[in-house]
């Protein structure tokens, strides 16, 4: 009965799959356990190329079209594997009672007209980003980051003396020493560095808000 059956194993379970028609014009195999289908071979570039290296690329500074010449997949597989990727990244715990610096750094989107801002806060001990937020430079884009701090009733912290901080933070915990920030503006040089669209005198910037939410969770929990 099972003469003509050729049996692999399930790259998803381990288990046994059994060919289920032909796609693109490739054998396609279903497992019998899992039910998942799959192929022997892919006629397209993008399907041996792991998530970590798409990771490893976007933090080393490469854009868009640099990650899509060196892997050799088309623009619109890079953007997608990104936001897929962005999508199943969880912001790590908020250390409580911690000490934190928090301090904004402006790029641009869409145009070269069109400036925004970042909104980065770091765990001042371990130099770790906790939470960032991309809009304008205002009360309400600088509560979505103090607001996590005060969550995790944060015993210190350190901001520069832009005002509206001091309308946000209770003063028993806000801290604008000369060196407070230190930390977290290294911190924004080095992502300067790191991130092309983030580039300074530059042409580079990002097209859209939602690719730049998504390089930078990349970056910092990738």
């Amino acid at each position: 009965m099972y003469q003509n059956v050729t049996f692999v194993s399930c790259k998803y379970c381990n288990c046994r799959c059994i060919k289920k028609g032909i796609r693109n014009g490739n054998q396609s195999y279903q497992c019998t356990s899992c039910k998942k289908y799959q192929k022997l071979s892919y006629r397209y570039n993008s399907y041996g190329i792991s998530d970590e290296l798409i990771v490893r690329c976007v933090k080393e500074g490469l854009g868009i079209r640099g990650i899509s010449r060196l892997l050799r997949i088309t623009t619109n597989t890079v953007i997608r594997r990104i936001r897929s990727i962005a999508r199943r990244i969880n912001k790590p715990p908020i250390k409580l009672r911690g000490i934190f610096e928090v301090d904004e750094m402006f790029t641009f989107v869409g145009e070269k007209k069109r400036r925004t801002c970042i909104t980065i806060a770091i765990d001042r001990k371990s130099g770790h980003p906790i939470d960032y937020y991309v809009g304008p430079r205002s009360k309400r884009s600088l509560r979505m980051v103090t607001n996590t701090l005060l969550v995790g009733k944060a015993e210190k912290i350190y901001t520069d003396r832009l005002g509206l901080y001091r309308e946000l933070i209770p003063t028993y915990i806000h801290q604008t020493d000369q060196y407070g920030t230190n930390k977290v503006e290294r911190f924004n040089l080095t992502l300067r560095t790191h991130l092309k669209r983030l580039n300074r005198r530059s042409i580079c910037f990002s097209k859209s808000l939602s690719m730049l939410n998504c390089c930078l969770a990349v970056y910092f929990w990738g």
